[in-house]
């Protein structure tokens, strides 16, 4: 890959993955498209069959972002999911398509009934 990021800078309120590309390239991630697009198996399964749609996360917040190597970087999020490993092609596609993804998953959350609300237990 020729594009590497150049800055990777978490937002003040911990919601927004700021991405600038070499290239001039920038993208602004929020913390909920990041998480209920984790590419960690445990949201995306083993094939696309087994993707999980992951309710509630609307006001999730990034704690950590660490780096792997030179290729991409762990986030840990508030609700403790730390097992997505997000490369940079990863995060480009992110930056350039969140929008249809992000409605993509609104869409089936309506669809199965589920919220982007946290659930609060009393």
């Amino acid at each position: 890959m020729s594009d590497w990021p150049s800055e990777i800078r978490l937002s003040k309120d911990r919601r927004t993955l700021h991405v600038t590309f070499e290239s001039g390239e920038t993208h602004a991630l929020s913390a909920e498209l990041l998480r209920v697009e984790s590419p960690s198996a445990e949201v995306q399964g083993h094939n696309p069959a087994q993707k999980q749609t992951v309710p509630g996360k609307r006001d999730v917040e990034i704690i950590k972002v660490e780096p792997v190597g030179h290729y991409a970087v762990r986030l840990t999020f508030d609700d403790m999911h730390d097992t997505g490993i997000y490369g940079w092609d990863y995060l480009r596609e992110l930056g350039r398509n969140g929008e249809a993804k992000f409605q993509a998953y609104v869409d089936e959350l309506a669809a199965k009934g589920m919220s982007r609300e946290r659930v609060r237990r009393v």
